[in-house]
């Protein structure tokens, strides 16, 4: 089934064709109107009820021909600002946040998730090591005064997660007034402590945006993570972050839980967020998740949950055709680039369909144990482009 991508307009989102979301929106949908003033952030694929893809060919919604939800929601995200800063609860937190707040928290589920940069992405991950927490707290001194000499001393005597905990408590509940004026002060006085760091133009930006907003704060205890085209980061619940740039590839659970403490209009409950969030700290080097490569032309994103994996396609355009072998559950394809045919199996017997930058498929259960990718019988010319397309499905490469 061909399918037609939900499209969001939050405010954070590139504005018209600079948009890779709207880009992908106007080659997936005949019917899609272009508005150079209107910010395109996130398509939707897959089952959730605040973004239900639509099949093409009768308009139903997917939830509908397959009478079940899919185990995760598949996007494209293209982000011009920053994102706010949050963290995702677990499963046994998104239930009880649920059950006390559904006007918040939409569902009961958890929200892992993977990010696979299309661009070179920009990226809060983590928090960074305590020992350099302190030295950033150490260096620009109207921080360390808006925390206070002592939760400053403790991370002194003992630099771990506890006495980040401690600290980031603090900033994250002072008054705003106060937020503001620190950042104004680091701003005025500290340009070439920022430099030197490689924080100016992130903290120039966010600042910007956000201005008086403690997330600007965040930037000296979180992981500012710098991702390639092609790399990948993946958030288990509870990892603070916050996306900052960039086009992604974002795979998750089927869940729209967020709980967000800054960089946003939107409610803070920071109370939530510090009772959820992970202190453990690691270098950022460490965030990028590495793929499993299957052969030249398949690499999968594997994480450590089995509501999702990421196939990521790239055929070469010698290859006449390429076999890729899958299982039995219900995956969704979308195409960056280049023209292939699919064959597959489906309940209707056998079947052909033309793929093209911005198509959208579900492949179906009875499609396995192999989907094949073709070049076109009346293409005698071999396309100077690869084939690159991403497939999420189930996570059936790992035993549960």
């Amino acid at each position: 089934m061909e399918l037609t991508g939900w499209v969001k307009n939050y405010d954070w989102g590139r504005r018209g064709i600079n948009s890779a979301v709207a880009q992908l929106a106007m080659a997936n949908d005949p019917d899609f109107r272009l508005n150079e003033e209107e910010p395109y952030a996130e398509m939707w694929m897959g089952t959730h009820v605040c973004g239900v893809s639509v099949v093409k060919e009768t308009g139903e919604t997917l939830d509908r021909v397959l009478k079940t939800d899919l185990s995760y929601l598949f996007k494209v995200l293209s982000i011009n600002q920053a994102l706010s800063i949050q963290v995702h609860p677990n499963k046994c937190e998104a239930e009880r946040l649920h059950r006390e707040r559904p006007d918040i928290y939409k569902d009961p589920n958890h929200k892992p998730e993977l990010a696979i940069a299309l661009t070179p992405f920009l990226a809060l991950v983590g928090f960074q090591p305590a020992r350099d927490i302190k030295d950033n707290i150490d260096e620009f001194q109207p921080l360390s005064q808006l925390i206070g000499p002592e939760a400053v001393d403790q991370l002194h005597e003992a630099p771990n997660a506890d006495s980040v905990k401690l600290c980031y408590a603090k900033l994250m509940k002072t008054d705003d007034a106060d937020i503001a004026r620190c950042i104004k002060a680091i701003a005025k006085d500290y340009q070439k402590e920022l430099k030197s760091n490689g924080l100016l133009e992130v903290f120039t930006n966010v600042s910007k945006v956000f201005p008086g907003d403690v997330g600007v704060l965040s930037l000296f205890f979180l992981n500012l993570v710098r991702l390639k085209p092609g790399q990948a980061i993946y958030l288990g619940a509870n990892e603070i972050h916050a996306y900052l740039d960039g086009d992604c590839v974002e795979c998750m659970a089927c869940s729209d839980n967020v709980i967000r403490a800054g960089l946003t209009p939107k409610y803070k409950d920071v109370d939530q967020l510090l009772e959820s969030v992970i202190f453990e700290s690691r270098h950022p080097d460490r965030k990028e998740f590495i793929p499993y490569h299957v052969d030249e032309q398949v690499q999968v994103y594997i994480p450590p949950v089995p509501d999702f994996a990421v196939i990521h396609v790239n055929i070469h355009p010698s290859l006449q055709s390429y076999k890729l072998q899958i299982q039995a559950f219900g995956s969704i394809l979308i195409v960056l680039k280049g023209s292939r045919v699919l064959r597959l199996q489906t309940n209707q017997g056998p079947k052909e369909i033309t793929l093209t930058r911005g198509s959208i498929v579900y492949i179906p259960v009875e499609a396995a144990p192999e989907i094949e990718f073709a070049r076109a019988d009346d293409c005698d010319d071999v396309d100077d482009d690869d084939f690159t397309g991403y497939i999420a499905t189930s996570n059936y490469f790992r035993v549960p």
